[in-house]
């Protein structure tokens, strides 16, 4: 990150995030309803309508990171990026502006800032009959340099950021009581970023969507992984911090002419080494 520079994270909710770098505005994996299928948000949504952004990343296309009514919902026509396959179904739900990308396509967002997609090891799919696509990352590159990871789990590939990273937005865990393949768990996303080692680490892909009733059988699922990840990048002292934001709260990493990142007064619950974090419920 250049001395100076500045950028603004706001956690939506599970793998939607709101970044701000150079003045381009990019949202993540946008799902902003108060659910999809049998999922039901328990965080407070958030109201695109006054809000424009610029470019959309999807990273793949399962239902809670691609979904097309939220697209819809969306003010102005920003670009919509996506992995290469998926372009013909947004297309045909009306959606413009729609880019196919692979892994390694540069995509140039506007006033210097551009996003390489990068690997994720994940099932991309759009179920049950949809197109079969892979599953992609992306790396933003501007005055500062994000890194959202997407749906994945660890791949040796993350070892090429390793020191490149201004931010990172890692996922912690998922929609459930239990995870799946291809997935991060607090443990796996420790090791990613000991991997990559960010400056900063925002955990994401948490705390949002839980199936209908379950929330009240598993509350911990729904609070603690973020806190066990900052726990054990912690212990891990890879030299990232770590910032726990809640689903709505916004976070900005400003780097002085000291070289020097501080949080803003809207940071949400830095991680206290103190603090003991519920286990991740794996």
């Amino acid at each position: 990150m250049q001395p100076g520079t500045s950028v603004t994270i706001e956690f939506l909710g599970h793998s939607t995030v709101l970044m701000e770098i150079d003045g381009v505005r990019v949202l993540t994996d946008p799902l902003l309803r108060g659910g999809v299928g049998p999922l039901r948000r328990l965080a407070r949504a958030h109201d695109p309508i006054g809000s424009p952004v610029d470019v959309v990343l999807i990273s793949h296309g399962h239902r809670d990171h691609l979904d097309l009514p939220s697209l819809r919902l969306l003010a102005g026509s920003p670009r919509i990026v996506v992995p290469r396959g998926l372009g013909m179904l947004l297309r045909r739900a009306g959606i413009r502006h729609v880019e196919e990308v692979a892994v390694e396509a540069r995509i140039e967002l506007g006033g210097g800032v551009s996003a390489v997609a990068f690997p994720a090891l994940h099932d991309g799919s759009r179920p049950p009959f949809g197109p079969r696509t892979e599953a992609l990352g992306y790396v933003i590159d501007g005055s500062a340099t994000a890194y959202f990871a997407g749906d994945t789990d660890l791949f040796p590939e993350m070892a090429l950021l390793r020191d490149r990273i201004d931010v990172a937005l890692l996922p912690v865990w998922g929609w459930g009581p239990r995870l799946g393949p291809g997935h991060l768990d607090p443990g796996r996303a420790a090791e990613a970023a000991e991997m990559i080692r960010p400056r900063l680490a925002v955990p994401i892909h948490w705390g949002t969507l839980f199936p209908v009733g379950m929330h009240r059988v598993w509350p911990d699922r729904l609070v603690a992984p973020p806190l066990e990840f900052a726990r054990l990048v912690a212990d891990a002292d890879c030299q990232t911090e770590v910032r726990v934001l809640s689903p709505g709260d916004s976070t900005t990493m400003t780097t002085g002419a000291a070289n020097t990142t501080e949080p803003a007064a809207t940071t949400s619950r830095m991680f206290d080494k103190g603090t003991e974090g519920e286990g991740s419920g794996r």
